[in-house]
């Protein structure tokens, strides 16, 4: 049995009703629940008493240290057999549910380090730790690396985005890297590592037995300098199948090393973001090689870069060869006109793998959706979810998106959020749910404004179709 709450005030009855429950619960999510370190006590006695618990999710509550060594208390136990722990995270957002333990964003110190490093010496069972949106601190983290070096550790997920950390933290990660040949997941993202301590990590990465699956590098400060190191890591290890590089201004020169690890035969990556990394349509022409011959590449993101419809065009040609398997891509503002739609229609006729395509805040207007939607409609085309959200599309574009709601019935998510559909356009999307042949499971219209009568219609809709959840 799972419990699952998020974003609920917890008065005292409520929680003892709660706690009853939890005592045989294998997952237990508590995230924005404006728990403190009082309510720690209670879950460390569920913690000792619930051998059953695989998961523990406290993200966005004011745990503070206190709470982390109430918390440690039943971690310590004999009986704990916890797998994973989460104490971070911003937001009241979704995210997929999966047995470990987070502690988000939980006014966590250094101090609670010393904690940690004691759970992770003792507790073998414990596989995955996100402790992101903590002010850690470089040497709080550096006592936490001294317990993933402790044999009893064996740690596969580590989540320390938004932890303050600096250069100086590379040397003790790289430690912890040698040490530890379980670790399958590295997040550092948002701290200011810079490019020396990024090749200084990746080098540590290459000469480290652990089989690491997943890196994340984000907002790390890293320009093209330190790309030719992380080039060296996807030439190198197999098992990495995803890597974030995104909000790192690289450029076109970084990109077109990246590309040389990217095209090794060692190299079996899966995702690749790389949002918002000053690339542009030169860069395209390297990706295209990427796309092309790289079967084993799954999803990219390349949000928010100047790619224009000239770098499209030339993903699109690559994207129409046999070898490409890609099956999401995100360009969103990408600075995208309807002069690349035909190239993307095309795209859509021919590529079967593609089911994700993200190509909002461009200015498509009606006509590059009218062309888009020719695709959408061919046989090949698999697609199950399109965002085209402030792309300038008006009322007049719906009849034909509507016919795509209709007809494509493995299309099951849409948004239109920012476009000006008036009433007319609503309307025209509503009357395509309530058809039978129509399988929406998301319809996204996000500050779109209508009047009463679609209004009236949107609630009898909620009544008619409770497996459509629009979204507005």
């Amino acid at each position: 049995m799972d419990l699952d709450i998020q974003c609920e005030e917890m008065n005292p009855s409520r929680w003892a009703e709660l706690l009853s429950t939890m005592k045989s619960c294998s997952t237990i999510r508590l995230d924005d629940c404006n728990l403190s370190s009082n309510n720690c006590k209670d879950l460390s006695s569920i913690i000792h008493t619930n051998p059953s618990l695989k998961e523990l999710k406290l993200n966005n509550n004011e745990l503070g240290d206190a709470g982390i060594e109430y918390l440690s208390k039943g971690l310590l136990t004999p009986s704990c057999s916890l797998q994973k722990l989460w104490n971070q995270a911003k937001g009241c957002s979704w995210e997929p549910t999966k047995p470990n333990s987070k502690l988000q964003n939980c006014n966590l110190t250094s101090a609670s380090c010393e904690t940690l490093r004691s759970v992770l010496s003792a507790q073998p069972s414990l596989t995955e730790l996100h402790v992101g949106d903590n002010k850690l601190g470089t040497a709080g983290v550096k006592v936490l690396c001294q317990g993933l070096m402790n044999p009893n550790c064996k740690l596969q997920k580590l989540q320390l985005e938004y932890c303050e950390l600096t250069a100086d933290i590379v040397e003790a990660l790289n430690a912890a890297l040698q040490a530890k040949p379980t670790l399958k997941e590295l997040s550092l993202s948002n701290n200011t590592l810079g490019d020396t301590a990024v090749k200084q990590l990746c080098r540590g990465l290459v000469e480290a037995s652990c089989d690491l699956e997943l890196l994340h590098l984000e907002n790390c400060g890293i320009t093209s300098d330190s790309c030719r190191d992380i080039s060296a890591v996807l030439s190198n290890k197999p098992s990495l199948l995803d890597l974030a590089v995104g909000d790192n201004k690289i450029g076109d020169a970084g990109l077109a090393l990246l590309c040389q690890g990217l095209l090794h035969p060692n190299c079996k990556i899966q995702k690749l973001w790389l949002w918002d990394c000053d690339l542009t349509s030169a860069s395209c022409k390297d990706l295209s090689r990427v796309f092309s011959t790289k079967e084993t590449l799954l999803e990219v993101s390349l949000i928010d870069n100047n790619l224009r419809d000239s770098g499209m065009e030339m993903l699109c040609q690559a994207l129409k060869d046999p070898k490409a398997h890609l099956q999401e891509l995100w360009v969103r503002e990408c600075g995208l006109t309807a002069a690349c739609c035909k190239a993307v229609s095309s795209v859509l006729s021919v590529n079967k793998h593609l089911q994700v395509l993200h190509i909002g805040e461009n200015k498509l207007g009606n006509a590059g959706v009218e062309i888009l939607c020719e695709g959408l409609l061919h046989p090949n085309c698999n697609i199950h979810s399109l965002w085209l959200g402030n792309c300038d599309i008006t009322a007049a574009c719906c009849a034909t998106l509507a016919n795509v709601m209709v007809t494509k019935q493995n299309l099951t998510e849409l948004d239109l959020s920012y476009n000006t559909l008036e009433d007319e356009g609503v309307m025209k999307l509503c009357e395509a749910v309530r058809n039978p042949n129509c399988k929406m499971q998301q319809l996204i219209l996000y500050d779109i404004f209508w009047g009463p009568e679609v209004d009236d219609e949107l609630k009898a809709l909620e009544e008619a179709r409770p497996d459509v959840k629009i979204v507005s």
